[in-house]
């Protein structure tokens, strides 16, 4: 089997690309034929298509990313199999879509979502996103390197560390957790909540927004925004240095720093929706509040990035779910708990590592990856 794999390579820290990269390092590890090349790179593609012969190309990325992952390799006859995500509505694509005869999506939920605007659920299968739990594992609180993130943050060893991670905090949650936080703080024990986001333009507004909330709420001094710029190669020691990772998503096809909290032995506050139903147990590697909202819309405008003109608006036969908000008495609750209970944390945190290095170890995503392939197109 001879496999290309498309991603945004070499990779960023983003999500889509560590997805693509740990799929292309889990299959060289397996020995599988098979190199990597960023999916909007056409005269590199063509290269490849032409000497290297691939038996599958498959792209990683969303529906609107179709035109590279699926439309260029269709177009110098390679078998394109797309590994797609969602983000509360497919607009476009469909007849391309269906006339594959294998489409990959990272949860349950992603499928349903496809299912629902179009495409055949005979050709979806579930693969879900690799972590790499050799570099995300459990850390000794007192290791110099947890010891010197929690210190860079202002962050004493007796408090407890609440960390979200995301482009932006608050399609993570953020103020949804904020809300719970200012409820139960009275009772709580000396707390910091930390939300690590990515510095870009789009969310420099939804930022500050997050931090009038805090100043509203009147918690503004136990919340920080850590806005710089980090390499994976950071990641394993942030979240490792938290004592609950906190992410009650308003839309997550997979929940990938979930995943890789539960790894570094870590409790998770999620939403009881979406990816994270496929990701996390209730109760056992993880809370996951109620869904107390869904923002639902008639219409939708899209432009050039989805295959339309610009502002082509898109009318719905029935209202769509785009949106979740995670009931907030929810999150006090859980929180609480896990904030007064060291026990309760460890023992989440051990069950939420067993769970990701069974199922989601990216050793393992490939494995199932090779025998979809197989199964489904027969290719060896």
């Amino acid at each position: 089997m001879k496999v290309l794999v498309l991603y945004d390579y070499p990779p960023s820290p983003g999500g889509l690309a560590t997805q693509g990269d740990l799929l292309y390092r889990g299959l060289c590890e397996m020995g599988v034929d098979t190199h990597a090349v960023h999916f909007e790179s056409a005269q590199e593609k063509e290269w490849y298509y032409r000497w290297f012969e691939p038996d599958i190309v498959v792209g990683v990325g969303y529906w609107g990313h179709v035109p590279h992952l699926v439309l260029h390799p269709l177009r110098y006859g390679a078998q394109a199999v797309p590994w797609l995500v969602a983000d509360g509505y497919i607009a476009n694509y469909q007849e391309v879509l269906n006339g594959l005869p294998l489409i990959l999506v990272t949860s349950n939920w992603v499928k349903e979502m496809y299912i629902r605007d179009g495409i055949n659920g005979e050709k979806i299968e579930v693969l879900p996103v690799g972590c790499d739990t050799d570099a995300f594992k459990p850390f000794d609180k007192n290791d110099k390197k947890i010891l010197a993130v929690r210190d860079a943050l202002g962050i004493s060893p007796d408090q407890i560390m609440i960390l979200t991670v995301g482009g932006d905090a608050a399609s993570k949650g953020a103020q949804e957790v904020m809300q719970a936080l200012s409820m139960i703080d009275s009772k709580a024990p000396d707390w910091k909540y930390v939300c690590k986001v990515w510095p870009q333009e789009r969310t420099k507004l939804q930022n500050l927004s997050d931090l009038e909330m805090a100043s509203q709420l009147g918690i503004e001094k136990n919340v920080t925004y850590a806005t710089n710029k980090i390499s994976r190669n950071f990641m394993p020691y942030l979240i490792g240095a938290c004592d609950i990772y906190a992410a009650p998503s308003r839309l997550e096809g997979f929940g990938m720093p979930q995943v890789e909290a539960g790894a570094c032995e870590k409790p998770v506050i999620g939403i009881n929706a979406m990816g994270m139903l496929d990701t996390l147990v209730h109760g056992e590697t993880a809370f996951l509040a109620g869904v107390a909202q869904k923002i639902v819309v008639n219409e939708v405008i899209l432009g050039n990035e989805s295959g339309f003109e610009e502002k082509h608006i898109v009318k719905f036969d029935q209202p769509r779910t785009v949106d979740y908000r995670a009931s907030v008495n929810d999150i006090a609750e859980h929180l609480l708990n896990l904030m007064t209970n060291k026990e309760l944390r460890e023992k989440m945190g051990k069950a939420g590592r067993v769970r990701v290095v069974q199922n989601f170890d990216y050793r393992v995503v490939a494995r199932r990856f090779v025998d979809i392939i197989v199964d489904k197109l027969g290719i060896m």
